[in-house]
């Protein structure tokens, strides 16, 4: 395997450095503070093709590959996570499944949209009561004639209230049977879809996360993304792929916690010297620097099967899991090795601490991934 970045990934990393220091930075912590959702942000980062990494050239999109879109998430996320994290769901959920399972026409009608920043994307599956569970969900498609009725509801939805469309799935059969779920595209303004609750949250905050609501909401049969029943296992498959955006987000998190971590370790002078020469901040530097291998090394593994099209979806479980519980292991160091700067606003490491948590929560929980992991090497 070769471990050295390619010219794409170089070039990629050094445009959202530049990009960051104009558009993002100067603006986070305002972000931060008033949960402000920066839309033309995102119209920006489409313009330099980082919102639709994986969509092919002629549906306007960039053509690249996982380890291309690990660097796009990681140097955003050590900039700002929750810009990272709206990047991830744009790219991996809502157009990802839109690139993996549409036809011809829906591809051709959605992707140049979300691929150019100028359409933002969502996707729901989770539900009030389904959150793990989200074979038990209660949101439903009836077929009347030309159309699918949809009622329901969504909830922890990224872009919930901004997105312009929406890849929902919503039971079309029993519940609880994995072909009985269907995924349907959904678009802004279609009568009886509208936005509920904006969630109030610990970190992520200039990340949109809210309700989506369904009141007898018809959707013509031509949204229906594959066939009727597929819903559930084309879900799967892309939470396959989420699996490696969350690690990025963590991943991203963790260098830029590490970075922030390692020039105040080397600048903080107490008895006479830096902290970084004293062993009990040496010595977490040294397990920072550690586990982020670790965690880019798995994430590039999967990334190496998820472009080869072979079966990743152990590895994949694997890296989110390992790169988001060292995250938070990180970011935790992080605001220790800062001391009580760490514990303000002043010091980058503060926000990075309350945003790393969600990375062990979203797109299936640690314990889910020990579930996947477990039942892929039992098998």
């Amino acid at each position: 395997m070769n471990f050295d970045q390619t010219e794409t990934q170089k070039m990629i990393a050094e445009s959202i450095r530049d990009f960051a220091k104009q558009h993002i930075t100067p603006f986070m912590m305002d972000w931060d503070e008033k949960q402000i959702f920066p839309v033309d942000l995102f119209h920006k980062l489409g313009e330099m093709g980082f919102m639709g990494v994986f969509v092919p050239e002629k549906y306007g999109g960039s053509g690249l590959g996982y380890h291309e879109y690990i660097t796009v998430i990681e140097e955003i996320s050590k900039v700002d996570s929750s810009i990272g994290l709206s990047v991830a769901a744009h790219n991996s959920l809502c157009t990802g499944h839109i690139n993996y399972f549409g036809n011809s026409a829906q591809k051709t009608k959605w992707l140049p949209k979300l691929a150019s920043g100028a359409w933002i994307g969502a996707w729901g599956l989770t539900e009030h009561n389904t959150g793990s569970d989200a074979g038990g969900m209660n949101t439903t498609a009836k077929k009347e004639g030309d159309y699918y009725i949809l009622n329901g509801a969504k909830n922890f939805i990224t872009h919930g209230i901004s997105g312009n469309v929406a890849v929902i799935m919503a039971r079309t059969g029993e519940k609880g049977d994995s072909h009985g779920m269907s995924a349907f595209v959904v678009e802004k303004g279609t009568p009886g879809f509208t936005s509920g609750k904006k969630e109030n949250k610990l970190g992520m905050r200039a990340s949109e996360t809210a309700e989506l609501i369904f009141d007898n909401c018809h959707i013509p049969k031509e949204n229906l993304l594959g066939a009727e029943g597929d819903g559930f296992i084309q879900a799967l498959k892309v939470l396959d792929g989420g699996r490696i955006s969350i690690g990025a987000l963590a991943l991203g998190i963790s260098k830029g916690a590490y970075e922030a971590s390692l020039k105040y370790a080397k600048e903080r002078v107490q008895f006479g010297k830096p902290i970084s020469a004293f062993q009990g901040i040496s010595f977490k530097l040294a397990d920072m620097a550690t586990e982020i291998e670790a965690s880019e090394l798995l994430l590039h593994k999967a990334a190496s099967l998820k472009d080869r099209n072979l079966p990743m979806t152990k590895i994949g479980a694997m890296a989110k899991m390992y790169a988001s519980e060292a995250c938070v292991k990180i970011a935790n160091d992080a605001v220790q090795i800062h001391g009580g700067y760490g514990y303000t606003k002043d010091y980058p490491v503060e926000k990075f601490y309350r945003d790393a948590k969600l990375c062990t929560i979203g797109e299936g929980t640690t314990e889910i991934q020990k579930v996947v992991i477990a039942r892929k090497i039992l098998e």
